[in-house]
């Protein structure tokens, strides 16, 4: 017989602005919404202070990486491949962010430097 577990359910207002602070590339404002959100509740003692700073380290992250293929644009016209792939993986990557945000499980992004770290 298996006992019963203590976990603790995540508020419905709490899932909303993890996946929000996700979700915000879809509402063009990726690196803004995420970024209230954290320091709106960054002295929370719940998961949205984390899913906040995990999506604003991704966007902004992923800006950088979008702004570094400039030069190469210019250069050798590479750039913007490399900007649409970049693209596509972000639609991917926060799809699935959105996901774990609604089964209540932080996901990390790849390729994210950690400007916030919780």
């Amino acid at each position: 017989m298996n006992a019963p577990v203590n976990v603790t359910p995540v508020e419905s207002s709490h899932r909303l602005l993890n996946i929000l602070s996700h979700g915000a590339w879809f509402l063009s404002a990726p690196i803004l919404i995420p970024l209230v959100v954290y320091l709106v509740t960054k002295d929370d003692h719940t998961t949205v202070p984390a899913h906040a700073a995990e999506a604003f380290n991704f966007h902004l992250s992923w800006t950088i990486w979008c702004l570094l293929c400039v030069p190469l644009i210019l250069l050798f016209g590479l750039g913007s491949l490399l900007i649409f792939l970049l693209g596509i993986a972000a639609f991917v990557l926060v799809i699935i962010a959105i996901v774990k945000a609604a089964n209540d499980e932080l996901y990390r992004y790849p390729l994210t430097i950690r400007f916030f770290n919780v």
